[in-house]
């Protein structure tokens, strides 16, 4: 079977459940059955249904409710509600780009809730930039240019916001073999050239916390020293793990967080570890000592691309990778799969850093995604955005602008649908890739019923049950719609209540259409009368309408609203459409039937105003 079979099947299926494939209400025995049914509403009203109609009867449209004369009906109305909702505001210590910030959802099965997200990005938004380096041998010219570029990257960032910190942090390789010469003198100075100042080797070193002091950057960078390891590829991958989750250490506010990654070489990846006898996948966890230092390098290997990215992602940091051209594909096949990294050419001394990190910010910012995390199973979502520079999408899993400016308004509608009851009230959170605000949606599904009627020992159950929400729960021993009947009879009295839901014509008990119930038929679904033996949606159709859409259908005959007649109501009796001027009908040339002109012999058109031989005469 081809898939887009198995996708029409899938797809029928899904809305048979929720309600038929034509938006009709399937009948449910009871009302927190029938609510959790697309499309359906339960009538609760004393003495609606027939003796013989089912309690499923209670269970229907809206629409079909009222034609029935249900006065009480229980139909909860979903909606969207703000319970907070600060304005947008673009102030220092006071900013709010994302609203409302927490919306309530109560949803009907299967009926789509939307709701509005609006973001504008805020001018002068506070960053916190955490450059980290690779000290590796051949990285040397670079650290030297490094050491002198505190001031230039502020000052560069200041252009677009009045508030920048900045920290520092290195990384080289695992110490251990056969990454690093274990040999004693080796660990002491790693380096090929023993009058060059080289420090012993190390996974990653936090070196500065975030600061807004320049001075101290540079004067911490410029005591760094350069190490080296034996293979290529580096613990970089290690580095951005501790530097994403050691947030006290790393001094991470809630701003912009961007992380700066520079390299000439390779990254080592989780598996890499069992070269070296490390087996322990990479935990995700804060390891560093008093000196900054991951001491937990050689017990836990490299971590995973997908578990580095969804806690970067957890954490809103944006990562631009700056690496030479040697290394810039293996980089762009990473930067792929990591949301919110760029990557830029770094030059051979690292001369263009400033530039990068400035372009690279631009373009990471300028690109706008919106999208949920922690959604319930069985909750669907969709994003319908209406980007700044007026584009358009609809029906998307998230939503998405580039070229995003500053103090730029960008429009979501969201939409929400649970194809299920949930067990109790859940949420899921909407936010922007990057940025700390985040909307909180609670979602409440009304499935349950608040009829407010409720009786014990109700005379509308014959004393024998409890009424609520127009249904009977009948006391042990009892049964029937009102709990009219004893559980316990002898087979002589069951017998004669059988043949009282036999007609006259027929051998079936209830005509086969329904259940005998004390002598009483309990018709099924569409059927009614003493016996069963009326069928409403037997009559004859018209244009694939019961009763041509002109009628009601009455034991299976049409009765036709007034204007209308025929067996399926198909007729109109009124003549407008036939009236042809002066009281005429049909151009005198025709009789009208069902408002439209038949023809006399000889005539045709609308209005039989056409000879169809024209060298014949008429008088």
């Amino acid at each position: 079977m081809t898939n887009w079979l198995w996708q029409t099947v899938t797809l029928l299926l899904l809305y048979s459940q929720l309600g038929g494939t034509d938006g009709r209400c399937q009948h449910q025995p009871t009302c927190s059955e029938c609510l959790r049914i697309s499309g359906c509403a339960w009538c609760k009203q004393r003495g609606f249904l027939q003796r013989e109609e089912r309690n499923e009867r209670r269970c229907d449209t809206v629409e079909n409710l009222r034609r029935r004369n249900c006065s009480e009906v229980i139909n909860p109305k979903p909606g969207a509600y703000k319970l907070r909702d600060k304005e947008l505001e673009s102030r220092q210590g006071s900013v709010v780009q994302l609203r409302p910030q927490e919306t309530h959802l109560r949803l009907r099965v299967g009926k789509p809730q939307t709701f509005k997200v609006v973001f504008k990005r805020a001018e002068g938004y506070p960053i916190d930039l955490y450059y980290l380096m690779d000290l590796s041998y051949s990285m040397k010219d670079d650290l030297e240019k490094v050491k002198t570029l505190g001031w230039q990257i502020v000052v560069t960032m200041k252009n677009v916001t009045n508030a920048v910190r900045i920290g520092f942090g290195s990384f080289v390789e695992k110490v251990t073999d056969p990454f690093v010469d274990m040999t004693p003198s080796k660990l002491a100075h790693p380096c090929v050239r023993k009058s060059l100042p080289c420090q012993p080797s190390f996974s990653f070193q936090n070196v500065l916390k975030l600061t807004d002091n320049v001075e101290e950057f540079e004067k911490r960078v410029s005591k760094q020293n350069i190490s080296s390891n034996l293979d290529n590829a580096e613990s970089g991958l290690d580095a951005v793990m501790q530097i994403a989750v050691c947030q006290h250490a790393i001094g991470w506010n809630d701003v912009t967080r961007l992380l700066v990654y520079t390299s000439d070489g390779p990254y080592h990846l989780a598996g890499d570890g069992k070269i070296a006898g490390i087996y322990l996948p990479n935990d995700g966890k804060c390891h560093l000592s008093r000196d900054g230092f991951y001491e937990k390098d050689t017990l836990y290997d490299y971590p995973s691309v997908g578990h580095l990215s969804e806690v970067l992602s957890a954490n809103n940091i944006k990562l631009i990778f700056a690496v030479t051209k040697n290394s810039l594909e293996k980089y762009q096949e990473l930067s792929k799969l990591i949301p919110q990294s760029v990557v830029g050419v770094l030059a051979e001394d690292s001369g263009n850093v400033v530039q990068l990190i400035s372009d690279a910010y631009a373009n990471l910012t300028s690109t706008l995604i919106l999208e949920h995390r922690n959604a319930p199973a069985g909750v669907h979502i969709s994003y319908n955005t209406q980007c700044s520079d007026g584009t358009h999408s609809r029906g998307q899993k998230r939503g998405e602008c580039t070229k995003v400016g500053i103090n730029e308004q960008v429009n979501f509608t969201v939409t929400v649908t649970s194809m299920g009851c949930l067990p109790r009230n859940e949420s899921f959170i909407i936010k922007v890739q990057g940025l700390n605000e985040e909307l909180l949606v609670t979602l409440e599904t009304l499935c349950d019923c608040v009829c407010n009627d409720t009786e014990e020992q109700s005379s509308d159950c014959n004393g024998k049950g409890t009424f609520t929400c127009g249904v009977c729960s009948c006391d042990e021993g009892y049964t029937g719609k009102t709990c009219e009947c004893e559980r316990k009879q002898n087979t002589h009295s069951i017998l004669a209540l059988e043949e009282m839901c036999i007609h006259p014509n027929s051998t079936l008990a209830c005509s086969g259409r329904g259940t005998c119930l004390c002598g009483h038929c309990t018709c099924g679904a569409h059927h009614r009368g003493q016996y069963c033996q009326c069928d409403d949606l037997s009559c004859n159709r018209h244009n694939n309408l019961l009763c041509g859409g002109n009628g009601k259908c009455d034991c299976g005959m049409c009765e036709c609203f007034s204007n209308y007649s025929g067996s399926a109501c198909e007729c109109s009796t009124l003549t407008d459409q036939c009236q042809t001027g002066n009281g005429g009908i049909c151009s005198h040339h025709g009789q009208c039937e069902c408002n439209q002109c038949k023809c006399h012999p000889g005539f045709s058109g609308k209005y039989c105003t056409e000879l169809q031989n024209r060298c014949q005469k008429y008088t």
